[in-house]
């Protein structure tokens, strides 16, 4: 028996959920990255552990690095999550990202590069795709602030 294309079934009615999944998306990911960095910024002790991995791997000034770091995976994070400013949010988790593929990633193989490597993707996708319908960035109000934030999507 032949099947064509026609009796497949179409699957065009998820389209309706695209907001959803996309929110779905950022809050994982966001969640991830906050709780991923949390351990760092509680603690000094986990910082230094942090700044001295990255001097192990060759990381210039790893004592200015390792917080910058820490701060903008944080950073992302909370800009995945509510929306705010997600283009440049997943831009700098992009290149924060990049820089860690680059640099210890992907000299491990690609199973232990790929978490890493699907952040890029995400951060890269998130910069050009927007929020989408639900953000705090799309609450319109007639407020200055409110024109400042629309401004950094």
């Amino acid at each position: 028996m032949h099947t064509s294309a026609k009796s497949f079934p179409s699957l065009s009615g998820l389209s309706a959920y695209e907001d959803h999944a996309l929110l779905m998306l950022r809050f994982v990911v966001g969640a991830f990255l906050v709780w991923g960095v949390s351990d760092n910024i509680l603690s000094d002790a986990r910082m230094a552990e942090f700044s001295s991995f990255l001097k192990h791997h060759g990381f210039p000034c790893p004592n200015v690095l390792a917080p910058i770091s820490v701060w903008a995976q944080c950073l992302c994070g909370l800009g995945f999550i509510s929306g705010l400013a997600i283009r440049w949010a997943g831009l700098l988790c992009a290149v924060n990202f990049i820089v860690a593929v680059a640099m210890v990633d992907g000299k491990a193989g690609i199973r232990l590069a790929f978490p890493a490597t699907m952040l890029v993707f995400v951060g890269l996708y998130l910069a050009t795709r927007g929020a989408g319908r639900f953000a705090i960035q799309r609450r319109k109000r007639a407020t200055p602030a409110a024109t400042f934030f629309d401004g950094l999507d």
